[in-house]
């Protein structure tokens, strides 16, 4: 059984590819599999998918899906850098919890993501 790690990825934070057949490529995300280190880009890593026909409407054959890509081959972009890695700023203290907020900042410019 393989341990599940912390993402400091998150949904809907725009990526660009670093490896692969889409090096370069910049999308939204669009799932994140926790249990596999995998994130789902929109648009990016498209590959050709049988689909069975659902109902009489519903049109089978063979449909364009994205496919997963793991988590080590994306980095997210800052708007001042471009592709950068992911830090953490402790601000203030939450008035409910009493624990001090996260912020994820670049670690290049510093600047909140």
């Amino acid at each position: 059984m393989t341990a599940v790690h912390k993402f400091k990825l998150k949904k809907e934070d725009t990526v660009q590819i670093m490896a692969g057949k889409d090096k370069g490529k910049r999308g939204r995300i669009l799932k994140i599999l926790r249990d596999k280190d995998r994130v789902v880009v929109e648009g990016l890593n498209m590959v050709k998918k049988a689909k069975k026909r659902r109902s009489q409407q519903d049109r089978g054959g063979i449909v364009e899906i994205e496919a997963a890509i793991h988590s080590s081959n994306v980095m997210i972009l800052c708007k001042k850098c471009g592709p950068t890695r992911i830090g953490y700023k402790l601000g203030g203290v939450d008035s409910k919890t009493g624990k001090p907020i996260k912020t994820r900042v670049c670690r290049k410019c510093g600047e909140a993501l």
